[in-house]
């Protein structure tokens, strides 16, 4: 069984059709066809249905898609490890929820130490990219609120608090309670402790109001739209400016850790190696604010009271 056989064999199953697939790895149909005939003589099944309309992966093609694509997963894992060296190059995908302060003075360490590596960075809420991490989409991913998974390695990176926030005007905690949740969509491990925190509170249905950006969400804040989660680090200059409240909660909901997860059956490449490295030597030492933070005391006048 050749290689090049599994990519077309995958190449027909995701594209439900040999033209298509033809097209998408430069060969004529009939080279195509001969290629799945063989490897369905060899394997002495049918791999998939014929039809009008294309071709539809069978149980038996399934049962063999699984077993390509760890084949052809970890063909690349090899390919990246022998192209791999002191200074790696090559691509490292990397997730991260939004409210990673820190995040920025990481890459821009790696990034200046490591110029070959081409750096990509997607955001999205912890659960979604845990189960990124899991489908072997990102290579690593900051999130928080993570506990332990039998398949995922992790780093701890930094320690916070969350604190519930509102506008500058003090209210007591009765009122506080009754504010929309302006919240990151489902999944957010901030939003669940303020959900979960309200419901011990008795609050059972609080008024939500999903954002995809922490900028905004803060904005909201600010402007008297609602209360939010966050943590404290990322507001304290909004606090001190007198421009919004913090108000404290259990510590049960309010600890957050933040840690670096990977799939604990990669192969550890340089690359990885090196953007591991890098996060463990920022820990280490002391080093002054990253950013401007990320929402500017300046800012408060586009959002008047």
């Amino acid at each position: 069984m050749e290689i090049k056989d599994l990519l077309i064999f995958q190449s027909v199953a995701h594209n439900g059709s040999i033209s298509k697939a033809a097209e998408e790895l430069n060969y004529v149909q009939s080279h195509i066809t001969a290629r799945i005939k063989s490897l369905e003589s060899k394997l002495q099944t049918q791999l998939f249905d014929r039809h009008s309309r294309g071709t539809t992966v069978n149980s038996e093609g399934k049962k063999l898609l699984v077993y390509t694509e760890k084949i052809l997963f970890m063909i690349e894992e090899m390919n990246k490890d022998f192209r791999d060296s002191e200074n790696p190059s090559g691509s490292l995908e990397i997730g991260t929820i939004e409210t990673v302060m820190k995040l920025p003075m990481v890459l821009s360490i790696f990034h200046k130490n490591f110029p070959n590596v081409d750096l990509t960075l997607k955001t999205g809420v912890s659960k979604v990219l845990i189960n990124q991490i899991l489908k072997n989409e990102l290579d690593g991913a900051f999130v928080t609120g993570f506990g332990k998974h039998p398949e995922i390695e992790q780093i701890d990176i930094f320690q916070g608090e969350l604190v519930i926030i509102s506008d500058r005007k003090s209210i007591d905690y009765e009122h506080l309670k009754t504010k929309p949740l302006l919240v990151f969509n489902s999944g957010c491990s901030y939003r669940t402790r303020l959900e979960n925190w309200l419901h011990e509170e008795g609050i059972m249905n609080p008024k939500i109001m999903e954002f995809g950006a922490l900028e905004t969400i803060l904005g909201g804040v600010v402007s008297g739209l609602g209360i939010s989660l966050v943590s404290r680090s990322a507001v304290s200059h909004l606090e001190a400016a007198g421009i919004i409240q913090c108000y404290p909660i259990p510590k049960k909901y309010s600890a957050i850790s933040t840690v670096f997860i990977r799939r604990a059956d990669t192969y550890l490449t340089n690359t990885m190696e090196k953007f591991i490295d890098t996060i463990n030597e920022f820990k280490k030492e002391s080093r002054p604010p990253l950013i401007t933070p990320i929402f500017n005391v300046s800012d408060y006048n586009k959002y008047p009271v």
